[in-house]
């Protein structure tokens, strides 16, 4: 350890983090029912390295280590200046409303922290105002949910969307009453002063931490690369929780997307500003009719699927698409597009909304003149088909983009910010830049106003061996420190894994079938209490509608079916579990539920899961990916498909344990986990439960956990 000042600062950090983390620490003595952990311990205190020193630290911490803690008490601690980003909103709005105030009271820190969110969560005044006049408000129901609405935004002081029950994401009022950056007015806004994406930047620019999601963080890297302006205050310190998520958010966000949802939007926007500002002075009708039409028209010549699909896109146009039909689409769109500009350049003065609508065409007319030239070979271009259509262009990974931002180099950081000789005056830089606390506090242990960043990232599942390669390759964090925390659940005690080999292979017609049968049979003796994950919601629809139909009535087990009711609805409910004279709940999810869900306690004792989790054949990405990966010589298979499957395995998987006396049984209904080599690659990345040997001992296993649910858990 060195002996100058930074040592003695850095030992000093380090002593009070272990402090407040042991037996005797101010968490153990005011924050019910916390155990100090061995694991949580070296996580923060290596975090803490990292906070004095700079650099990188990839941090893989098990379920029920106590990640959060590990990372928030020496960030707190350290009294720097830091950004917290999540993958989900969930986290996020738990990290502000809950941890991140209970440990500034127990360790009495005057920290200020601010949540900040992208713009769609907020409500927008100037387009809340206009939404009285959209057709979409004279639909049964949608008149008092607006006037729901209305009154909340006189009480409201953040504006989140989140404050506001009854209201789900899916509802067609929710785009109309929130902005996003395609139809968002900016400083030439009526509301602008009054803002609540402006004031909650505004506070974010002012807060030691500020909670973030990974979706807000590449667009102000987008942003800031510009020149333009930047969405989140400069910092020292960066956490990215739930990272295993960062690349893909980052490819999707980084590439180039065009959709007939925006161009919908785009439709309707045009015809209700229109006829509300300008009625008469253009056929707005006429113009919102031809470019829905063309967006209809261009969609319909993506081919008819069920479902989603990925369509890849190496040559000219979409594989599987008609030449003529896609061709002729695409002109119609260019043209609609071209008549709707000259339209609203004949109203532009009259009002901002004008203007950006004319704005919002254009930029639309150059996405729809690059998807009409040849891919770019360095990257990977797609469509989406669904009851949409998006057209996607994005890099192969992030690695390049976030390579050049976290490199370990000097900042110079200030507490004072000058604005930009050429910032608008009007523009919330410029009303920033007279905030003393607008500048990145310098770190201790360097010179004033110097210092290397920090950037930890941190999540249960970031690959399937030590080095973490699946996370590290694709983010460019080569030269990171990375550390593997085990879970502190005793997985041999509390969970046991059951392969049915008897099943139908994975590829057979009828396996859905048969895991329908399997859990049927569990789910009469368990009453209830089961999740069962899908890799494809043709699997999950056909499972859930055998369970809807077969189950015993009088076993009182209500089937609950991801997309038959908001996702919020569904988790809140299975947590319920037993009541209401029923025994406790199925539910049958794909995608989402596999992380994320955490369910502690009898609510879950059981998870099923059909098939291993295997990229898809023929999604575009993956194939460019492995054909990347290929080129070099390498595996497509063992570096890239495995290690995918591994850590969706794994996050699968972890649905199941989520406290110490948690009690569970583990269900993989694929075969090829216990008769493949490779299946032993994917059994050493799942916790080491103990293994059931057939199906008599699942049963008996089963009937273990109802006795033990009856009459406590054991000890």
């Amino acid at each position: 350890m060195d002996a100058g000042p930074q040592g003695a600062r850095l030992s000093l950090l380090l002593n009070k983090v272990a402090d407040t983390l042991s037996h005797q620490g101010a968490l153990a003595q005011a924050v019910p029912g916390f155990q100090p952990r061995e694991g949580q311990t070296d996580m923060a205190l290596a975090v803490t390295q990292v906070l004095e020193v700079g650099g990188q630290l990839v941090v893989e911490a098990g379920t029920g280590v106590g990640k959060t803690y590990a990372y928030l008490v020496p960030v707190l601690l350290s009294g720097q200046r830091a950004l917290v980003s999540t993958a989900t909103k969930a986290l996020q709005d738990q990290l502000f409303s809950r941890d991140i105030p209970r440990l500034v009271e127990v360790l009495g820190l005057p920290v200020r922290v601010a949540l900040l969110k992208g713009r769609s969560n907020y409500l927008c005044l100037h387009r809340m105002q206009q939404a009285r006049h959209s057709a979409e408000s004279a639909q049964p129901g949608a008149r008092s949910a607006l006037a729901k609405i209305e009154s909340w935004s006189q009480s409201t002081r953040t504006g989140d969307m989140a404050e506001l029950t009854g209201l789900d994401e899916r509802s067609s009022l929710w785009p109309l009453v929130t902005s996003t950056r395609d139809n968002c007015l900016g400083s030439s806004c009526p509301s602008y002063r009054a803002c609540h994406v402006n004031l909650a930047r505004k506070e974010a620019m002012a807060s030691d931490v500020v909670v973030i999601n990974h979706h807000l963080f590449f667009a102000d890297m987008a942003v800031r690369e510009s020149g333009v302006a930047e969405l989140l205050p400069n910092v020292r310190v960066t956490v990215f929780d739930e990272a295993h998520q960062l690349n893909e958010i980052g490819v999707n966000f980084l590439g180039k997307q065009f959709s007939t949802q925006q161009l919908l939007e785009l439709s309707r926007d045009v015809l209700a500003t229109g006829l509300q500002l300008a009625r008469g002075l253009v056929d707005w009708h006429a113009l919102a009719d031809q470019l829905e039409k063309a967006s209809r028209d261009l969609r319909l010549a993506a081919g008819m699927h069920r479902g989603s699909v990925r369509l890849r896109w190496t040559e000219a146009i979409p594989e599987g698409v008609e030449t003529e039909d896609w061709t002729a689409a695409l002109a119609q769109l260019v043209n609609a597009l071209g008549q709707l500009q000259t339209g609203l350049e004949m109203v532009t003065e009259l009002a901002p909304d004008f203007q950006r609508l004319h704005e919002r065409a254009s930029e639309l007319a150059q996405k729809a003149h690059l998807f009409s030239q040849a891919p770019d070979p360095e990257g990977v271009r797609w469509a989406e088909v669904s009851a949409q259509l998006r057209l996607i262009e994005s890099p192969l990974d992030i690695a390049q983009a976030f390579s050049a931002l976290t490199r370990p180099a000097p900042v110079r950081l200030s507490h004072e910010a000058q604005p930009s000789p050429d910032a608008d005056p009007d523009s919330l830089e410029a009303l920033m830049a007279g905030d003393s606390r607008h500048g990145a506090l310098a770190p201790s242990g360097t010179e004033p106003g110097v210092g290397q960043r920090a950037w930890i990232f941190t999540s249960a599942t970031l690959g399937d061996e030590p080095s973490l390669r699946w996370f590290t390759e694709p983010c460019g964090l080569s030269g990171a420190q990375v550390m593997q925390v085990s879970s502190p659940f005793d997985y041999e005690r509390q969970a046991a894994l059951y392969i049915p080999t008897h099943l139908p292979k994975p590829a057979d017609p009828g396996h859905a079938g048969h895991v329908a049968q399997l859990v049927v049979e569990a789910v009469q003796l368990l009453g209830g209490r089961t999740l069962v994950l899908t890799t494809t919601l043709h699997a999950m629809r056909s499972i859930g509608e055998y369970l809807q139909t077969r189950l015993d009535p009088a076993a009182h087990v209500e089937v609950l079916v991801q997309g038959q009711s908001p996702k919020r609805r569904l988790m809140e409910r299975f947590r319920q579990g037993a009541g209401e004279g029923r025994a406790g709940c199925v539910l049958v999810a794909s995608a989402s539920f596999w992380e994320g869900f955490d369910v502690p306690g009898q609510a879950l004792q059981l998870v099923v899961i059909d098939k291993l989790p295997f990229p898809p054949p023929g999604d575009p990405l993956f194939e460019a990916k492995s054909e990347r990966i290929t080129r070099e010589g390498r595996s497509a298979f063992a570096d890239h498909a495995l290690p995918e499957a591994a850590v969706s395995l794994k996050q699968g998987a972890g649905r199941l344990i989520r406290s110490e006396t948690d009690r569970g049984v583990l269900v993989v209904c694929d075969s090829r986990l216990a008769t493949m080599s490779y299946g032993r690659r994917l059994l050493r990345s799942l916790p080491e439960m103990r293994r059931l040997s057939g199906h008599d001992e699942f049963l008996l296993a089963l009937d273990q956990l109802t006795t033990d649910a009856t009459r406590g858990w054991p000890s």
